[in-house]
């Protein structure tokens, strides 16, 4: 089992969500059944496993339910039907109590439009969750130092969010939300308010951040260069309906259908390819055959951009190894070739 699973959760928004959901569950799209009764549908029949340590990225287009999603994980929203659970616990079964105790320690939340506290200072702020939680001054003052440290605003502790920029408040919230050392970081559109060069500072910093604290992410955006850049795998939501769940670059050499395609169709391949999406596997028992022993070696995780220029440079073909240094595969130019084709 997957540490959180989403099982058939369907959403229903209206004043009689069960007359709506027989149609959805006889099979009745979103259209059609805000025409019968008025009722729109947030999400339908979405099944998702997300497993610990990963950066899971929901994303589509406006409507297409991935906020409605990410709001079943806190409880902010209750499904018409289906379940969520993290690891092997049923957060739909929890009291009130319990629920704020589960929100409180098991999980982070990062907003788009930051929401911090504008009467605290940055260190108030990113200290309020372990100040929730019960830890005294100094020791929740300590833990708030480390992490303004670790986001780069070391010597801003004093100031106000409105004496800060955008990029500089995201910083903040991330920091408050790491702050409680939660198992969980939900974000909703984080980076979405920033500039394009703030942004892509801010997703390099997660990246740095998350290759070194292992959280479980669930990452909302509808941008696609984002979501191929931060995540592990992608879920593709349209109209509440799943669509796709895969890795980066499976999205990429195999979108499920046009709307996924469309998607894709303008994505610089030589950014999300890896070299053992493209290679041609050896058989069993030649991983460790001393066969075209000169040629450049890479390993299977080399971006496709950088394998272009290596092919360039030597005009041979690559061998590419895995973490145990067992040659996997070759790569020839026709093959770098046709993956940086569309």
């Amino acid at each position: 089992m997957s540490y959180i699973e989403i099982r058939n959760i369907f959403k229903i928004f209206g004043p009689d969500p069960e007359g709506a959901l027989e149609l959805a569950r006889a099979g009745s799209d979103k259209d059609e059944i805000l025409t019968k009764t008025g009722h729109t549908v947030g999400l339908h029949d979405v099944s998702l496993s997300i497993e610990q340590g990963e950066t899971f990225v929901v994303m589509g287009l406006s409507g297409s339910g991935k906020s409605t999603l990410i709001r079943h994980l806190n409880r902010l929203i209750d499904p018409t039907a289906g379940s969520v659970s993290f690891g092997g616990e049923d957060i739909l079964a929890m009291d009130i109590p319990a629920l704020n105790a589960f929100r409180r320690k098991r999980l982070g939340m990062v907003f788009q439009r930051f929401g911090l506290l504008p009467h605290r200072n940055v260190m108030d702020n990113v200290a309020y969750g372990l100040e929730i939680q019960g830890t005294d001054r100094k020791s929740r003052e300590a833990a708030a130092s480390k992490w303004i440290e670790r986001v780069g605003l070391a010597g801003y502790e004093a100031k106000f969010p409105d004496q800060l920029s955008g990029g500089m408040q995201q910083r903040v919230g991330l920091a408050r939300a790491l702050a409680t050392d939660p198992e969980v970081l939900l974000m909703d559109e984080a980076f979405s308010a920033l500039d394009p060069l703030i942004r892509s500072d801010m997703q390099d910093e997660l990246m740095k951040l998350q290759a070194e604290l292992h959280k479980t992410i669930v990452f909302i955006t509808h941008d696609l260069d984002e979501a191929l850049k931060l995540g592990d795998r992608i879920a593709i939501l349209k109209d509440g309906k799943l669509v796709q769940v895969g890795r980066p670059e499976e999205i990429i050499l195999h979108p499920a259908d046009d709307y996924v395609q469309a998607f894709t169709r303008d994505v610089n391949r030589g950014r999300v390819l890896r070299a053992r999406s493209v290679m041609q596997r050896l058989t069993p028992g030649s991983e460790r055959s001393e066969d075209d022993s000169n040629a450049p070696v890479i390993r299977d995780d080399t971006r496709l951009e950088d394998i272009v220029s290596i092919s360039l440079k030597t005009g041979q073909t690559i061998s590419v190894m895995d973490r145990d240094d067992n040659r996997v595969g070759l790569i020839d130019r026709d093959q770098v070739i046709s993956a940086l084709s569309r």
